[in-house]
């Protein structure tokens, strides 16, 4: 972890913090402290709404975007090298001192270092707890703005942006999703997890929809789901989806649930969002839902709705219709 790393090179590896000045930390994970480092000098940088929550709550300022300045700059590697890419060269653009990169080994951190070695002077790497951690003093930041990348449209016509959920194209199961969805869904409808808008586009088709909450805790995501859907009846919430609270009971849900927030499948979470929906929905109201086939959607679906149908799937995915939510506990 990024704590016992940083601890070393603050006491024997020969970094230093700035003394004044404030400190951007990118998408540090919600498992580190930050212990080793000023909190009245840190700034956390971080666009998922449960990390970002997570960091308000135990009192750092946190911003979703850069706010001017920093003397120095500490990068959490994430798994999608692209997004990597882009944070690095972003915290190269906007520190005026020296730039830290951390990572796991399972998040690409030893290509990073051989590919920065060959634009910039760095520190020798510290090893620890399956990851480095190594840094850059002075830097040409436009030494990296080839890796500098935003949203942008992509073959299939939409704007995605590197670390964003099925950025490189539509998700099979989305489209499958949509590929199923009936001619009336209901005047109030919300996305769950809408992503980058596909679903949302999709259900706007129908004209008997007056409403669609497009529901989205990745702040990247929910910037490209502006770009992608510009009908007036969408509205923007950047929220989890497992707690956000509707401003109007619903007649239709739709969703493709995430079941990872590491490598490791994590169906609970799509079960969160299966209860979510219950609450969220009007007595009579409908879902929607797409999962991966070897998933245990089933017994969450059951405990929630009274009626409850597999319509449709192929190897990969299944598709359920749920109706009519039950109270929770009933």
């Amino acid at each position: 972890m990024i704590d016992a790393r940083l601890a070393l090179a603050l006491d024997t590896g020969g970094f230093a913090m700035p003394e004044g000045g404030t400190v951007a930390v990118f998408q540090p994970t919600t498992e580190a402290s930050l212990g080793a480092l000023p909190k009245e000098q840190v700034v956390i940088i971080e666009g998922f709404k449960p990390a970002f929550d997570t960091w308000v709550s135990r009192g750092f300022h946190t911003a979703v975007n850069v706010e001017g300045r920093y003397a120095a700059a500490i990068v959490c590697l994430p798994r999608a090298k692209a997004e990597a890419r882009t944070l690095i060269a972003q915290a190269m653009e906007v520190t005026d001192g020296p730039v830290l990169i951390d990572g796991q080994k399972n998040s690409g951190v030893d290509s990073i270092l051989k590919e920065m070695r060959k634009r910039v002077p760095l520190s020798a790497p510290i090893s620890k707890a399956h990851g480095k951690l190594f840094w850059c003093t002075d830097a040409d930041p436009s030494a990296f703005q080839d890796w500098r990348a935003g949203p942008e449209i992509t073959a299939g016509g939409f704007w995605t942006a590197p670390g964003v959920f099925s950025a490189d194209g539509i998700d099979p199961a989305s489209a499958l999703l949509a590929s199923h969805l009936p001619d009336r869904l209901g005047a109030r409808v919300a996305d769950l997890g809408a992503g980058w808008g596909f679903l949302s586009a999709h259900v706007l088709t129908r004209a008997d929809v007056k409403t669609v909450h497009l529901v989205e805790a990745d702040h990247m995501a929910l910037e490209c789901a502006r770009r992608n859907v510009g009908d007036p009846r969408a509205s923007f919430h950047w929220a989890d989806a497992t707690n956000w609270v509707a401003p109007e009971r619903l007649d239709c849900i739709v969703m493709n649930p995430p079941f990872h927030v590491s490598r490791a499948a994590d169906p609970t979470l799509g079960q969160a969002f299966v209860n979510a929906a219950a609450k969220l929905l009007a007595p009579q109201g409908q879902m929607w839902m797409v999962a991966n086939r070897h998933l245990p959607y089933e017994q969450a679906l059951q405990a929630r709705f009274a009626n409850v149908f597999e319509v449709g799937g192929d190897t990969r995915f299944k598709l359920f219709h749920a109706l009519r939510p039950k109270r929770a506990g009933k």
